[in-house]
Parts: structure tokens; C-alpha cells; sequence
């Protein structure tokens, strides 16, 4: 749905982007992770036709980026982090005058437009301006806007930027649900914890160069170099305590009450084996489970070249 060939953006001689190629499949929510400066929105604005790159194309539904562009305007729809909203105008004004823009003729606009401020909850927001609303509807809006003309391809840039927790809960939710309707997305974003729960596929970008992309679950276990595991015991904390210290793939044992948190780097089995072990001495075990890496460990690990 999204391929990009050996992209390349230079400014003033330095490397924004450096021969970045990258395929994102149809029905994909790809999170595109990276610091400030990156190279993120600068991707992003290329797709989306407003930027032309040093070297390389993109081709999204098939079309390229650089030799049709039009073709490419009307398969997709970009979101910047920032956008211009008009003194003036209200909601339901604005996403008609989008409508109007791709084309979409009158007697279709009133049920589209009715159908977007529903499934992005501002219906009941359809007569307020638009410079009046909060942040986290502004956001709301310019999904909407990116909606009109029901594209297979969205690009969002930090789409949850300024916004608070229940309203990036909220655009999170709406993620998956575009993701069900079939949508493509490809979404940068800082906020690691929302990727995390919307996104099939990361990639993992820092000074313009793609440091590791995939599956999350692949680009997890490839940062992984071992289990980090953590138990909690009814009783005896004492034995449990002499059976983890003994065993020699345990490391970095810390414990606080009845609660056990250690380093593993041993295989599936070997953890199975020291669950038995901790059994077979009478502890009364109430959990005994893998912690799971965050995209934040992720990613400092990525960029501190763990992964090349």
C-alpha cells in the first residue's frame, strides 16, 4: 500500500533523510518512532506530496509520489501536527469546504459529513467555530478533515500532540476502529505507550536512517537480550528467596515484601524449571510472569545501536 525507494532529503548538505525504503502493507497501523529532527514529518510531508525529494520515490496505492501526484492526493490524506483552522467558520463549514475541495458534489456532502462528525463523536459540535474549540478537539476535527473524501491511506503527524490522557485514550480508540474500517495508517508520534497499543508494525528512526522496523513482537525480541521476570508469593518469602539467589541464570534480585523482580536470561524451559523449583520447596507462588518491554526500552535501546 506504501512503499518508499531510497528516499533521500538534503538541507543545506545534511542528511534529513539518507536512503530510506520502507513498505507498509494494506490494513497496517505502522508507528513511526524517532526524536525531535528525526526525519519523521519530513517523510511524512513527502508522501503527502508537498515536499520533493534529493533522491528516491514513493508509491502509495500503486502511484508514484513524484510522477502523479494527483493520483496520490486522491488514495490519501494528511494530518500535520499543526493545521489552520478559519476565524469564522464552524465545524460542519469546515469539513464541507474540504468536501467541496475534492470534489465531492452537493448532494453527497450533507450524509458524508454526518456520518464523519459521528464517528469522530462531534456531532454535537457541528455549529460551534472552530477557533473555539480545545485542543483535543481541534485534533478530533483534523482526523475528520483527513475522513472527507474516505481515503485507504492516512498520514498522521503526532495526532495526539498537546492533547490530555482521556483524549489520547480517545484518539487511540479511534485508531483501531479506522484500522477495522480498512484504513492504512502511518502515524509518527513521541508518545510511545499509544503506539504500543494501536500499532501493528513500528519503525525506528534517528538522523534520517531507519535503525530497525517490523512486527512489534519481532522488534521486540531482537532488542530482548533476556527475560526480565517477576513473581509474587503468598508465603514463605524466605525460602523463595534462597531459591531464586541459588539458582545461577538469576541476576540484578530485587525484592520489596512479598513481591520478587530478576534478570533471566535463560530459555522458556529454564523458567518453567525454576517455577518447579520454587514449588517443589513449598512456596505458595501467586503470579509468575515475563515483563514485558516497553516501546520506550525499545527505542533507547534502537538508537543506543543495541539493533543496527
Amino acid at each position: 500500500m506504501i512503499k518508499i525507494k531510497d528516499f533521500t532529503k538534503k538541507y543545506d548538505g545534511v542528511n534529513a533523510v539518507d536512503g530510506l525504503n520502507l513498505e507498509i502493507e494494506e490494513g497496517d497501523i505502522y508507528g513511526f518512532i524517532g526524536p525531535n529532527g528525526a526525519g519523521k514529518t519530513t517523510t511524512l510531508r513527502f508522501l503527502a506530496t508537498l515536499l520533493d525529494p534529493t533522491r528516491g520515490d514513493a508509491w502509495i496505492c500503486g502511484h508514484s509520489v513524484r510522477a502523479h501526484p494527483d493520483k496520490v492526493k486522491r488514495c490519501m490524506a494528511f494530518m500535520p501536527d499543526h493545521f489552520g483552522v478559519y476565524d469564522g467558520m464552524r465545524v460542519w463549514e469546515y469539513l464541507d469546504f474540504f468536501a467541496v475541495a475534492y470534489g465531492i458534489p452537493s448532494q453527497k456532502r450533507l450524509g458524508i459529513i454526518d456520518d464523519i462528525l459521528v464517528l469522530l463523536d462531534l456531532q454535537t459540535k457541528s455549529e460551534d467555530l472552530v477557533n473555539g474549540l480545545s485542543r483535543g478537539m481541534r485534533q478530533r476535527l483534523g482526523v475528520a478533515k483527513t475522513l472527507v473524501h474516505d481515503p485507504p491511506v492516512l498520514l498522521l503527524d503526532e495526532p495526539a500532540s498537546g492533547m490530555d490522557p482521556r483524549a489520547r485514550m480517545e484518539i487511540t480508540e479511534l485508531l483501531k476502529e479506522l484500522k477495522n474500517m480498512g484504513k492504512t495508517i502511518l502515524i509518527s508520534s513521541h508518545i510511545l505507550s499509544e503506539l504500543a497499543s494501536c500499532c501493528n508494525k513500528i519503525g525506528i528512526i534517528e538522523k534520517g536512517l531507519l535503525r530497525a522496523t517490523g512486527p512489534v513482537a519481532d522488534v521486540v525480541s531482537r532488542v530482548r537480550v533476556h527475560l526480565v521476570i517477576n513473581v509474587k508469593v503468598l508465603s514463605d518469602v524466605e525460602a523463595a528467596r534462597k531459591v531464586l539467589a541459588a539458582n545461577p541464570k538469576v541476576s540484578n534480585l530485587t525484592v520489596h515484601e512479598q513481591d520478587f523482580r530478576f534478570s533471566f536470561p535463560g530459555s522458556e524451559e529454564d523458567a518453567a524449571d525454576l517455577h518447579a523449583s520454587l514449588m517443589k520447596e513449598g512456596v505458595r507462588v501467586l503470579w509468575f510472569h515475563e515483563e514485558k518491554v516497553s516501546l520506550e526500552e525499545v527505542f533507547l535501546r534502537v538508537t543506543e545501536g543495541v539493533v543496527a
